[in-house]
């Protein structure tokens, strides 16, 4: 049966209409309730959080209490037997396969600890705010304690064979489990130690002082928003970008993709590629095939797949030489003083530079998986109970003097930095790992089919790479698993080895190797 017979089989089948019916009703009231998210984050007086934790609950137990209804179920049970005569990568079998993963899932979940998850992050979210400001850890620890019983509850009710962690991974990245991650660390951790002690020893190789000065907080925004749009980011009319403690990306439509991200007037990588990671989850989401709005497909594959396509723009694409041939003269016309005498080869191997660092957001392609490796490796001693709670800032400094050579100097530069763990607590952090790994692969099956992409990068010309992505990896939205798209995309599952051979490669120029 061809996709055109099977939509045309869809029309007529009342259970698949009517399971789409319901499904859209859940991801309208889902979305609603990323709107209160991003106001929180945004714009929301604070006094205004207890009420806003209220509003969220209520819209987490509606939607839960709609996907996980009896009707549901029976629709996916009917709907077995069709669903088997329908083309496998269909829109109407996807709908059907993924529906029925993620009831399986949700059906586990009991109402209240929906509701008391939701609760907790806004909780969370304030105490980690509050911690920041105090640079205190101690004032986020006890949200943070009841957030770690609450996902404890959470893996509990979902279930798992060989890990709590491997449940929460699932949520994030389905089919991937705590053994995969700690095997993929494994090959990078052996790959990457090497090279980092090598780039130590010439450490001085590199100037980047000259982007360690003032740079005018209105300019960075403007000249974030002409980068965003130049590599595609629809910002006139289906996006805009704002600012909060950390950045992120939301999306309540294809054509309403928002993003923030946060300027340091000391320190310009940190807003500039922070609009680029998070411009590239953006087109992701302006991306997705406008037949899926209000469907369960109106998603990623994963984080991980989602995350690829952020690093694919902030490093591959945006620490090239070839994006500051176009994009550099632009610059210096933003930042005359501070950039004016700096030379484009200078500025390249600035903002590529391999230094340890404390914050993860600013670290560099080398050391970043580093910082991934730390968070992961305290998530599972938390859950194997050879952690407590208290012990975290001090494991979190160790970790970095053993992995990294530094230790943080206080808890804003160590284990408060991350909103993550107000969200959730086990297996947040993985997809970015996977999204440096597979933004690679993504990569160079894009250059196989492309050769001149970097040419066209030094002319400012974005949209074949673009345009690839939209159509191999986008146009699926939610259809398959990340470890399946990517099997079909580059004919090869989640691999290291291209990641680390481009590691050492550009790294290797960089530094003279």
């Amino acid at each position: 049966m061809s996709k055109t017979e099977a939509s045309s089989g869809a029309a007529g089948n009342k259970d698949y209409q009517r399971l789409v019916e319901l499904l859209a009703e859940v991801t309208a009231l889902r979305q609603s309730g990323g709107l209160l998210f991003w106001d929180q984050q945004t714009y929301m007086p604070r006094a205004g959080a207890r009420a806003r934790g209220n509003h969220l609950a209520t819209l987490s137990k509606v939607a839960h209490e709609k996907f996980t209804a009896p009707e549901i179920g029976r629709l996916l049970e009917r709907l077995r037997d069709w669903e088997e005569t329908l083309p496998y990568d269909s829109d109407e079998a996807s709908t059907i396969r993924v529906a029925r993963r993620e009831y399986e899932k949700a059906t586990r979940l009991p109402p209240d600890l929906v509701v008391r998850h939701s609760r907790a992050r806004t909780r969370a979210h304030e105490a980690w705010i509050e911690a920041r400001q105090k640079n205190d850890y101690k004032v986020f620890r006890p949200a943070l304690g009841e957030m770690v019983d609450i996902m404890r509850e959470v893996a509990d009710a979902l279930g798992y064979e060989d890990h709590p962690l491997d449940a929460l991974l699932d949520q994030q990245e389905p089919g991937m489990k705590t053994a995969d991650m700690e095997k993929l660390f494994g090959e990078l951790r052996q790959g990457l130690v090497p090279l980092v002690r090598a780039i130590a020893e010439k450490a001085d190789a590199v100037d980047d002082s000259f982007l360690h000065q003032p740079f005018d907080r209105e300019t960075q925004m403007e000249v974030c928003r002409e980068a965003a749009g130049a590599i595609g980011f629809d910002l006139e009319t289906r996006g805009r970008i704002d600012l909060s403690v950390h950045p992120f990306t939301i999306g309540f439509s294809r054509s309403d993709v928002r993003f923030t991200i946060r300027i340091d007037e000391g320190f310009f990588n940190a807003g500039f590629f922070a609009s680029l990671h998070e411009a590239g989850h953006g087109t992701y989401m302006q991306g997705l095939p406008e037949r899926f709005e209000q469907s369960i497909l109106h998603e990623g594959a994963s984080s991980g797949l989602h995350e690829s396509q952020s690093r694919l723009w902030e490093n591959i694409v945006g620490r090239s030489r070839a994006f500051w041939e176009f994009y550099y003269p632009r610059l210096q016309k933003g930042f005359p003083e501070q950039l004016g005498k700096v030379s484009r080869e200078d500025f390249y191997r600035a903002v590529n530079k391999v230094e340890p660092s404390f914050i993860r957001v600013e670290a560099d392609e080398v050391t970043y998986n580093l910082h991934i490796m730390v968070r992961f490796e305290l998530e599972k001693a938390v859950f194997d109970r050879e952690l407590g709670l208290d012990d975290l800032p001090g494991a979190w400094n160790e970790k970095f003097r053993d992995y990294l050579g530094i230790t943080p100097p206080d808890d804003l530069r160590g284990c408060l930095q991350d909103i993550h763990w107000t969200f959730g607590f086990g297996g947040g952090f993985a997809g970015y790992t996977i999204g440096n790994v597979a933004s690679v692969q993504l990569y160079e099956k894009a250059l196989e089919e492309h050769p001149g992409l970097e040419e066209e990068f030094a002319r400012g010309e974005f949209s074949s790479l673009l345009r690839w992505m939209n159509e191999n990896v986008h146009a699926h939205g939610a259809k398959f698993e990340p470890q399946e798209l990517l099997q079909r995309v580059t004919g090869r599952p989640l691999d290291a080895g291209p990641y680390l051979a481009y590691i050492k490669r550009k790294f290797s120029d960089i530094y003279g190797l």
